[in-house]
């Protein structure tokens, strides 16, 4: 029996080689639920362990992971920091691992939060015993998808770690992470903020704009764009970062991809508008940030000088949500963009790179031992 899914024939879908990632943008409201409820099932078990390290004052906090797994953190850490009412940090294990010297403190006690889908990066394993290494008390909350994965084995043999696994089918087989980063970044809020009213209208949202947008966002990327800006402020901007990592991976860097905040965009990159760039506006649902936002909007549609200008936020009643769980949203808007423009172009939407200039799993890397001491 034919089916469809992305508004695609899934039997076509699979002959192009893009069936897994449409697969698994479209699955995300289930996984989200599916991740809701192991952090209901371990909250007792994670509370256990997690609030003696969470009473030290003293505790920094860091998110860490590398691409993707690395904007999750740049997604959440303002807004954790808010609601902590303590410093969060994001800071990539690319950096960690290059440069541990910088990033580590042996003396001031640290919370390492790593986000893997595979966990077998080479820098997913080296940031964690490289913090081991540098730092007095360090604790891991290691959040990952593949139970398999060195990372979690790492975790799960040690007593200063916690070892958090996402459900089955959020181990992305496509190229790209999708389901993978917006489980792990979910599992966060479930852990440290968790607004239990929030998820509802989240997937009401994110299940109309997979059910009745779909056409809409098809249309959007059957334009003649070379670039995209995408632009957000705040936590919503390490959403901007992610969306452009998207598009730029599933187009096999056949469309320029920028990130910045709407702010941050008049200060000279709003040079690079033309008639061959879309603008994509993740605004913000908090009323204060919002006025810049919508600033920036009016001005845009002014000048006149970008091709195609979109707000995501026009396209369901997310206005419900705060920026943290909207975030969620728009990037299920992103993912669904990116994988159209990739079709469009006549890439593959599951290996974008069949000759292997990037892979899933990041190859390549050596890792080299560190002698320095982070001491100041």
């Amino acid at each position: 029996m034919m089916y469809k899914i992305l508004n695609s024939d899934a039997a076509e879908l699979r002959e192009y080689n893009g069936l897994h990632t449409a697969q698994e943008i479209t699955q995300q409201p289930e996984t989200w639920e599916q991740t809701s409820a192991i952090i209901d099932a371990q909250r007792q078990q994670i509370a256990a362990w997690l609030q003696p390290v969470l009473q030290r004052s003293d505790l920094r906090i860091i998110l860490t992971g590398a691409g993707t797994s690395a904007y999750i953190g740049e997604t959440l850490a303002p807004y954790l920091t808010r609601c902590l009412e303590r410093r969060v940090e994001a800071i990539s294990t690319t950096d960690l691992v290059s440069h541990p010297q910088d990033y580590l403190l042996r003396q001031v006690p640290t919370l390492l939060i790593s986000y893997a889908r595979s966990g077998n990066s080479p820098e997913s394993v080296g940031a964690y015993d490289l913090a081991n290494q540098c730092v007095d008390e360090c604790f891991h909350l290691v959040i990952t998808c593949n139970r398999d994965g060195k990372l979690a084995a790492r975790a799960q043999n040690s007593n200063n770690s916690y070892s958090l696994l996402m459900p089955e089918a959020t181990l992305d087989q496509s190229f790209a992470m999708t389901s993978s980063f917006t489980a792990m970044l979910l599992a966060t809020l479930g852990i440290f903020a968790p607004q239990p009213a929030q998820l509802p209208k989240l997937l009401a949202a994110t299940r109309t704009l997979l059910s009745s947008q779909l056409e809409a966002i098809h249309t959007l990327a059957q334009h003649d764009f070379k670039r995209v800006v995408f632009l957000g402020a705040g936590g919503l901007k390490g959403i901007a970062t992610e969306a452009a990592l998207k598009m730029l991976e599933l187009t096999a860097g056949q469309v320029d991809c920028h990130a910045e905040s709407p702010l941050g965009f008049r200060h000279g990159p709003k040079s690079m508008l033309d008639d061959k760039t879309l603008v994509v506006l993740f605004q913000s649902n908090d009323p204060y940030c919002r006025r810049y936002d919508d600033d920036l909007l009016s001005e845009l549609q002014r000048d006149g000088t970008a091709a195609w200008i979109e707000s995501p936020a026009a396209l369901a009643d997310s206005s419900a949500l705060e920026d943290a769980w909207l975030s969620l949203y728009y990037i299920v808007f992103a993912q669904t963009l990116a994988f159209y423009k990739s079709l469009q172009l006549g890439i593959t939407p599951d290996n974008p790179c069949p000759t292997g200039e990037v892979n899933r799993v990041v190859q390549g890397v050596a890792l080299y031992p560190f002698d320095g001491d982070s001491k100041r």
